[in-house]
């Protein structure tokens, strides 16, 4: 019988898991430790009831944390078996996750290096054309997720998803709910969780989400911004596994981009509400699916400071033996 990994090697990878992006930097998962696996379990109480109403949020968020947790464990020689939604008894539990040794590639490490280097960043990109070469190894690497990924065209799609981004912001800039819940999560309030103030920007372009106290600053002017790469991930269900498999090729996307130098921002807030939404899916995706996060992709400016490392909560608190 093959020995599962040491409980240190299962934590190793656990902290490259909750590096991964999440709505508001919530950090929504729960993981449990077991002999041979490793449980991962959605926590309802981190849910935010006025940006994320349906949950989706929450399950892409945990989605991502599980395809960093395989990243995490190929790079430390172990190969991942994922069991996904194992107990409809337990709609929380999204994974189970079984361990085999399996020698660890180049590519393997390098994608895990990406997990310590890549941030949302929310900046302007500069003009800088990304090669279409580029923009297809993101693709491909969505979709062996089983996800559309599609590459919005300039033109008529573009400018239905600018479109679809404004109309979310005037809509969420008049729910007085949903803005008291965002400075709750951002800004000063922002601890261990929450989008800190050195992570965000002030900016007036209705894509990127204007989050409490910014005091990111701009490293572009806008005299020369182009139209970055925007990719929308979309699923042909609209179901719990579709969206935990968003994730999942949210974080392949995302730790591809980061490993080949390019900087990278998640969106989702024209998802969240049900009017823009559906543009989205009818204007942009030609209804061939059910849109479930967006990344857009660009490059940062060479005189450009690093972004600092968002705060996650210690291990502690949120890993737990079966």
């Amino acid at each position: 019988m093959t020995h599962p990994p040491d409980p240190e090697t299962m934590r190793s990878a656990l902290r490259l898991a909750v590096r991964a992006p999440s709505v508001h930097n919530t950090q929504p998962w729960l993981w449990r430790i077991g002999d041979r696996t490793i449980q991962l379990y959605a926590d309802p109480a981190r849910r935010l009831p006025h940006t994320d109403p349906d949950g989706r949020d929450l399950l892409i968020s945990c989605g991502a944390a599980l395809h960093h947790l395989c990243v995490g464990a190929a790079a430390l020689g172990w190969r991942t078996r994922v069991h996904r939604l194992p107990n409809p008894a337990e709609p929380n539990h999204l994974a189970a996750v079984e361990f085999q040794p399996e020698s660890t590639t180049p590519e393997a490490i390098r994608l895990a290096d990406a997990i310590a280097h890549r941030r949302s960043d929310r900046r302007r990109y500069t003009s800088w054309e990304v090669p279409a070469g580029r923009i297809d190894t993101l693709v491909q690497a969505g979709q062996a997720h089983g996800v559309l990924v599609h590459s919005v065209a300039s033109g008529y799609e573009r400018e239905r998803l600018h479109r679809a981004f404004d109309h979310a912001a005037r809509e969420h800039a008049q729910d007085f709910e949903y803005g008291v819940e965002l400075h709750q999560w951002s800004g000063v309030h922002a601890t261990a969780q929450g989008v800190p103030a050195r992570s965000a920007v002030m900016s007036i372009d209705p894509i990127i989400r204007p989050f409490a106290g910014p005091a990111l600053p701009q490293a572009v002017i806008e005299d020369i911004h182009g139209e970055e790469p925007i990719l929308v991930l979309a699923t042909s269900g609209d179901e719990r596994i579709s969206q935990l498999r968003a994730g999942e090729a949210a974080s392949a996307i995302l730790l591809t981009a980061t490993a080949a130098g390019l900087a990278s921002c998640p969106l989702t807030e024209p998802l969240e509400l049900a009017g823009p939404r559906a543009d989205i899916r009818a204007d942009v995706l030609h209804d061939s699916g059910f849109p479930q996060i967006i990344i857009r992709i660009g490059w940062a400016g060479q005189s450009a400071d690093p972004i600092p490392a968002t705060p996650r909560r210690p291990l502690d608190e949120i890993v737990r033996p079966l």
